[in-house]
């Protein structure tokens, strides 16, 4: 009974105060890339969109979760959303007219540089939990959608299978459960995964030839197809040995590769 008591007494109102924070630097970064562009209604829309969105699913996971605080480690995770929503928007607004390549850049770069920031934050500070991990995996994932629908525009639809990827996976994780299987940690995986934002706002900051461009976007297609492929055959040949001898050989070997 004292269980469910102190079950019952969680107060969520420190945590979802945090997100309702975001929701309003998120407005408050669209307010001024408005004024400093005159963006339009696709931009503000998506911008605003993202805002609700981000609020209303980190409100809903946090409350599930009842985390005592937010931590500082989603604290950074959250301005690097913020910054996500911002980029968000002027891609959206792109399809009106092209935004200062310099902004986009300069905000894709700032969260970018900020992604190796919150999980040494947790980590120093003992705050890591699940929800902090899934939350700063979802923020880079649809960074790398957006930075993706950007490249495309100039190389062509090829390079959404970059940002499509990550989505399609879990698409058929629903299909096939032997998908949602952990994978164990793996240096060459996670370089991947950094390198892909890094390779598409090169060829999108539209620095380097056409040609060059069209390179480091396949370099980035590549170093994902076999990323993606090395983990799903991984998920595959350890999940028929779990009927019978353990897979611990396959771990040695996914990891010493």
């Amino acid at each position: 009974m004292a269980l469910n008591n102190t079950y019952d007494a969680y107060d969520a109102r420190p945590v979802q105060q945090e997100t309702a924070a975001g929701a309003g630097a998120q407005i408050l970064l669209l307010a001024l890339l408005g004024t400093a562009i005159g963006m339009g209604t696709a931009g503000w829309l998506t911008g605003l969109a993202f805002a609700f969105a981000t609020w209303a699913v980190l409100s809903r996971a946090l409350h599930r979760s009842r985390l005592p605080s937010f931590g500082p480690a989603n604290r950074v995770t959250l301005g690097r959303a913020t910054l996500v929503g911002g980029v968000t928007a002027l891609v959206a607004d792109s399809f009106r007219s092209a935004p200062p390549v310099s902004l986009l850049v300069g905000l894709t770069a700032v969260a970018l540089i900020l992604d190796g920031v919150d999980g040494k934050v947790a980590r120093r500070t003992g705050t890591s939990s699940p929800l902090g991990a899934r939350f700063d995996m979802e923020v880079d994932a649809f960074l790398i959608l957006v930075l993706s629908v950007y490249v495309a525009m100039d190389l062509g639809p090829w390079v959404l299978l970059i940002g499509g990827m990550r989505y399609v996976f879990v698409a058929a994780a629903r299909v096939w459960p032997w998908l949602t299987a952990p994978l164990p940690p793996s240096t060459a995986r996670k370089t991947v995964a950094a390198l892909q934002g890094v390779l598409l706002l090169l060829a999108g900051a539209d620095l380097l030839p056409h040609a060059v461009n069209t390179g480091v976007a396949l370099l980035a297609l590549g170093l994902l197809v076999w990323s993606f492929g090395r983990d799903v055959l991984w998920l595959r040949r350890t999940s028929r040995t779990r009927s019978g001898a353990p897979a611990a050989e396959a771990v040695r070997e996914l990891v010493a590769q």
